[in-house]
């Protein structure tokens, strides 16, 4: 089981700081990741992400990698794409309802992660909670988590081949 976890900071400064601790504690083995990135939305709430660092130090693999950065896209510019991409869209989303990213996580991550806000997105493996959140505390971010499972992982990168191939 993998955890999708959306931390939301009124601040740009505050979302790198603990980006910067995150992967720190990967070093530490306090969280394995799959996937870690910066969102920050600017004042007109257009999204823009970064991912800061050594994206290669992850070591996602490419299904792995894919999934995440359609996960950043569906919480993200879903908007944007719904309206580009439609019908090819629509299998994928179907199958994200049934999974931890339903519209109620998506929504909340909506509401936290708003004009002038900045967070961090990470896709983890393995996390020691307790150590995570005592090392997160001091940037006083607001946390979003929802848990997929091995077969949600295997049924969205299904549909995420499915509607490419469309």
């Amino acid at each position: 089981m993998a955890d999708l976890i959306v931390i939301a900071f009124d601040t740009e400064t505050d979302a790198e700081g603990a980006y910067e601790k995150i992967q720190e504690l990967q070093g530490d083995l306090i969280v394995q990741l799959a996937g870690l990135a910066v969102v920050k939305v600017d004042e007109d709430g257009k999204s823009h992400v970064d991912y800061p660092g050594g994206v290669g130090n992850i070591g996602v693999g490419a299904a792995g990698g894919a999934l995440f950065g359609t996960l950043i896209g569906i919480l993200f510019f879903v908007p944007f794409v719904g309206l580009v991409f439609g019908g090819l869209m629509g299998a994928l989303f179907a199958g994200i309802d049934r999974t931890g990213l339903n519209a109620e996580f998506r929504g909340q991550v909506k509401d936290a992660v708003s004009q002038g806000k900045s967070a961090v997105v990470l896709y983890a493996t393995k996390i020691t909670e307790d150590k995570f959140a005592a090392a997160l505390a001091p940037y006083n971010g607001t946390v979003i988590k929802t848990s997929l499972s091995a077969e949600d992982e295997r049924e969205l990168i299904h549909d995420m081949s499915e509607s490419r191939g469309a």
